[in-house]
Formats: structure tokens, C-alpha cells, sequence
């Protein structure tokens, strides 16, 4: 799927936008044998600089101070090697651009905005399919001067200052102080696709996989793994406005998600501050991993004032604790916080009563969710929360997964978690309704749906595109099956069009007129799903078919 998404992007790129925009290529045999080369102080709208994959690391750290606009973005993309391996960034004994003048170069290997020489905001920017290591302590690099450098402890993959529009995609992020760093004057950023793991400071629990600060944010179909040993951080750590995390696996960590305040004024009176959307993840606590509170929602800071004080909409997630003690599924900083918590999987693999949904403080609604029999409202001796049940509750032993022991959550035939949810809460939708669903590693395909909801981040489904038949719901007139790779439409009309969507209505293809009764879509590299598909014929038939490999 990465392989099929960057050829289309480049399909697009070349054939739209700016006509004086530049296409700068480096690596091996390539006009510009370093990142270095490039006049990165006079990029455009529309540039896009092809960094091709290499043996050796590129040894370089760079600052993006240059913006593009809405249709024309600036575009840093890396070129797959043969075996589909990243080029890789590496900021150990780096080496900086001398034309550029930035400050902060001690905070990133790729730092995004802060800088004299450029001196734009870096709006309308993507950093596509790169792998960006070690930046941090102790390793050291060249600066802007040609002078020696050293990384702070809090450096990171990529360090945002500032900046609009910014896309992070299919990009490993590891071996850093922090994986991603952004800062308060930063907004409008997507996080997807991406292996963010192995980050932090030995015994520090300052630093994270991600650690985020921004006017607008979402995380979506991305791995979080493992911080370095020894490192005491959270997984994604977050203190924005405008919040969404959705479709990722998140493993380890101090917690799975720390989502806290900021004492921005800027982003804190911002109304978007008040609501946060955790939705269709996978969230793991590992054998006594970290301190067994899975999700901390509110603040940290010394003033409560800054607090979120919102609503946090968790739903549709699956979270699983290995832990031989304790689990917590949130800590609620005051009684001013609020969780609406409905059709999530929470399973630990101790005792039940060993599964508390509160530390000492907040309001809680829980609304058809599988809890392990034995839960309890907290372990806290002074509880001071509420718990509200809502009803539709389901307890047992197992909540009945396909295949725990390989880490498949998806939903086994005789699960009660199949159509025991219920519908989401009002203010999710339309633009947080569950939609996908996460696959093994940094995908995604599209959720299914019969109309109820499934608890947990994965919905069931018995039946779907085989070899030879396809489940349809239209009339009997049309005939969809599978051959191989097509998806074959029979019993046409010649002279028929048809157009194919995802569930989310996303255009997909659009035919010719057939001249036959029969019309072939390639499948090839389309995710599992459902799909809708328009027949026009005259009078128009609308109708729809699960794909399953």
C-alpha cells in the first residue's frame, strides 16, 4: 500500500499545480549528490525535493522555512530502495547547509520553521517516506557556521517552531530525544503511517515517542512502539487544541496517552481545546509496563486554571493490559474532567477487580463497553469521581478474540462483543465518526458496517468478496464477484457507467460507457473494506460489497 499511495502522489504531482516549480533529486547518480546541495533557502510552492534511497545514511540536519500554499505544497520524499527500505536521516556527526541560518539547531535533526535564512512559516509542507534517527544527547553534528554542535536532551526526528498545514507521512521516527516535537505556534498537522518507537532519555520522564503542542492535530494509522530502554516517557504526550487520535497501535510507554494542558493562552481559549476525540486505537500495556494508567486526561502543570476541563470522547477502542497488578483506564486530573466512554474492549489478563476505570478524580459515562467481570469504579482509598453506567455493559472472562497470542483483537464468531455497542455520541459527528480500522503495521481499510456498532476497534464480518461471489445488497439484476484481483460487474446494460467510492464517499473510478454486459475494476492495492458503486444505466442503481482477500 506505501509503495502504491508515493507512485500515485508522484503521478500527481508532476501534472498539477505551479509550472515553474522545481523538481530537485538527490542521492546517487542524481544531480544533487546531498540534501546539502539543494538551495533549500529558495524553495517554492510546488517544489519537491526526491531525497533516493542510499547504502549509507544521508549525515545531514536541515531547517524547512520556506511555505507553499494550499494546492502546491512543499514536498520532502523519499525514494524506497529496492527492497522498499527508507533513505535514512541521520543526525549523528550531521552536517548543516552553510546558506542557512536557523536557530534551535540543537532541537532536531529536520527543524521546521525558526529560522533567519529562510524566513517564512513552513505552511503547506509534507515530509513523506524517511527514515529521521538520532538526534540527541550525546551525539553532536556540524552547525550553519561549520562550527561543532551538540543535541539538547529534549531534540528531536523532526522539531516544529512553527507552521501551518504540515503533513508527516510514512516516515520512521526513532532514536531521539523526542521522536516529533511541536511547539505552540504550530497547527494543522497530520501524523500518519508512521513508526514512531525507540525515543527518550535514560531515566528521564520528560521525553516521548511524541510530544505535541499545537493548534489542530491528528494521529492516524500509526505505529507507537517501545521507547529506548531505560527511558521513563510517556508514548504520545499532547497538550493541543483540536485533538484527534485515532486508527493508531500504541504498545508501552509510562502511559499509552497523556493528554494535558497547555498554559498557552492561545491554545487553551481556544474551544477546540475543550473536546478531544481518542477513537479506534489499539493501546497496549506490556508486561508491567510503565505505571498502569492507560490514559491521563487534563493537566500536569501547577495550575489548575489550564486544565482541559472538557469532554475526552473515547469509543470504539480495544485496550489490552498484560500488567500483573493494577490497571487504570484513566486518570482524570479534577472533577471538572469528563469522559464519555463507550463501545471499547478493556481486557487485562490478571484478576478483574484489578481493572479500575478511575484514579481519584472525574466524571465518567460508561455506555456498552466490555469490561473484564470484577471491575471496579477505583483503587483509590479517597475517591472523589463519579461513575455514571449509562447501561448496555458487558462483562466476562474473554471478550473473544481471534488470536490473542499473535496480537489479533479482531472479533472471533462467538464474541459478545459483536452488535452489543451503540450509537456515538452527538458531537463526534460527523467529522469523528468510525469509519476505519487499523491493520498490522501503519494501514488501514475501511470499517465495515451492518448498521450496529461492535464493541471494540474492530468490527466483525462473516462474509465479504471470495473467489468466485460477492455479498450485494441491490438487485438481483447486477452480478458482482471476484476474479483474482478484478471486481467483475455482469448483467449490465451496454453503454452503462459506473463509479466506485469508499465508505467515506471518496471518489474512487469512474468508467466509460461499457460497451458490453460486463465491466472489470482492478482491485489490485485497494484496501479490504466495504465500497459503494453507482450504476448508471439509464436510471441509476446504487448498491455496495465487502471485499475480503
Amino acid at each position: 500500500m506505501i509503495n502504491n499511495r508515493s507512485v500515485l502522489f508522484l503521478g500527481l504531482l508532476f501534472i498539477s499545480g505551479n509550472a515553474f516549480a522545481y523538481l530537485y533529486e538527490t542521492g546517487p547518480g542524481m544531480p544533487y549528490e546531498n540534501i546539502g546541495d539543494v538551495p533549500l533557502e529558495n524553495l517554492a510552492p510546488g517544489d519537491t525535493v526526491l531525497i533516493h534511497y542510499r547504502n549509507e545514511p544521508y549525515c545531514e540536519k536541515w531547517v524547512i522555512a520556506r511555505s507553499g500554499t494550499a494546492s502546491d505544497n512543499i514536498v520532502f520524499l523519499g525514494v524506497q530502495g529496492p527492497g522498499g527500505q527508507l533513505p535514512v536521516i541521520d543526525g549523528r556527526d550531521a552536517i548543516t547547509r552553510l546558506e542557512l541560518d536557523y536557530w534551535s539547531e540543537g532541537r532536531g535533526v529536520i527543524n521546521l520553521g525558526g529560522s533567519d535564512i529562510p524566513n517564512q512559516d513552513p505552511d503547506y509542507l509534507v515530509i513523506e517516506n524517511l527514515e529521521i534517527r538520532s538526534g540527541r544527547t550525546p551525539f553532536t553534528f556540524t552547525d550553519d557556521d561549520g562550527q561543532p554542535g551538540s543535541y539538547s536532551d529534549n531534540a528531536a526526528s523532526i522539531y516544529v517552531v512553527s507552521g501551518d498545514h504540515i503533513t508527516i507521512r510514512n516516515c520512521i521516527l526513532r532514536d531521539c530525544g523526542n521522536g516529533f516535537f511541536a511547539a505552540h505556534e504550530s497547527g494543522g498537522i497530520t501524523i500518519e503511517y508512521c513508526h514512531i518507537y525507540d525515543n527518550g532519555i535514560e531515566g528521564s520522564i520528560y521525553h516521548h515517542n511524541t510530544y505535541t503542542e499545537s493548534h489542530g492535530i491528528t494521529y492516524q494509522y500509526n505505529h507507537f512502539g517501545q521507547l529506548r530502554d531505560g527511558c521513563a516517557g510517556n508514548n504520545l504526550k499532547d497538550r493541543s487544541c483540536g485533538t484527534v487520535v485515532r486508527y493508531n497501535w500504541i504498545e508501552c510507554g509510562n502511559r499509552q496517552l497523556d493528554l494535558v494542558d497547555s498554559s498557552f493562552p492561545d491554545i487553551h481559549n481556544d474551544p477546540s481545546y475543550r473536546e478531544t476525540f481518542v477513537y479506534g486505537n489499539i493501546l497496549i500495556e506490556q508486561y508491567n509496563e510503565g505505571n498502569g494508567q492507560i490514559c491521563h486526561y487534563g493537566g500536569d502543570g501547577s495550575n489548575p486554571d489550564y486544565y482541559r476541563k472538557g469532554i475526552l470522547h473515547f469509543y470504539n477502542n480495544t485496550v489490552i493490559s498484560s500488567r500483573s497488578g493494577n490497571t487504570t483506564l484513566f486518570r482524570l486530573s479534577t472533577n471538572d474532567e469528563y469522559a464519555d466512554t463507550r463501545n471499547n474492549i478493556v481486557y487485562v489478563t490478571d484478576i478483574g477487580n484489578r481493572l479500575a476505570l478511575l484514579d481519584t478524580y472525574g466524571n465518567l459515562n460508561i455506555r456498552n463497553n466490555w469490561f473484564k467481570t470484577g471491575w471496579v469504579e477505583t483503587h483509590q482509598s479517597g475517591f472523589q469521581g463519579t461513575v455514571i453506567d449509562s447501561g448496555g455493559m458487558v462483562t466476562g472472562e474473554l471478550p473473544g478474540f481471534t488470536n490473542p497470542g499473535l496480537e489479533d483483537f479482531h472479533l472471533a464468531l462467538n464474541s459478545e462483543c459483536i452488535d452489543a455497542g451503540t450509537f456515538l455520541h452527538s458531537d463526534v459527528l460527523p467529522d469523528n465518526n468510525v469509519l476505519a480500522q487499523y491493520v498490522k503495521h501503519c494501514q488501514y481499510e475501511t470499517r465495515p458496517e451492518d448498521g450496529i456498532f461492535d464493541i471494540g476497534a474492530y468490527e466483525y464480518q462473516s462474509t465479504g468478496i471470495g473467489d468466485e461471489e460477492l455479498e450485494s445488497s441491490i438487485a438481483d439484476q447486477v452480478i458482482v464477484h471476484r476474479e483474482g484481483e478484478y471486481i467483475v460487474f455482469g448483467g449490465l446494460q451496454p453503454g452503462s457507467k459506473i463509479k466506485l467510492f469508499d465508505i467515506t464517499g471518496r471518489l474512487l473510478h469512474s468508467s466509460a460507457e461499457t460497451g458490453s454486459d460486463e465491466y472489470r475494476w482492478n482491485a489490485n492495492g485497494v484496501p479490504n473494506g466495504m465500497y459503494i458503486f453507482l450504476l448508471d444505466a439509464g436510471e441509476s442503481i446504487q448498491g455496495k460489497f465487502i471485499l475480503i482477500r
